[in-house]
């Protein structure tokens, strides 16, 4: 999948533990491994808000994006 999630490199960048950061926010530590793997196919905006505010910074700063010619042919499908 083209969308990569970065958290990890955050959480080390940052100096936490996925633990604290996951009591931080309210999130059970499977749910913040999952989403760390790239395992889940959504997130909410409200989680997503508050992993932000947690480790201030943007969501951009959880997600990047690698480029998929079939990203577009699937627009052009639907």
């Amino acid at each position: 999948m083209p969308i990569r999630v970065t958290l990890d490199q955050l959480i080390v960048k940052k100096g936490l533990k996925a633990r604290d950061l996951a009591a931080e926010v309210g999130l059970s530590e499977t749910q913040l491994s999952l989403f760390r793997s790239g395992k889940v196919k959504g997130i909410r905006f409200r989680t997503l808000a508050k992993l932000c505010a947690a480790l201030e910074c943007r969501p951009g700063d959880l997600l990047d994006y690698d480029f998929d010619p079939a990203d577009l042919a699937a627009v052009e499908e639907d």
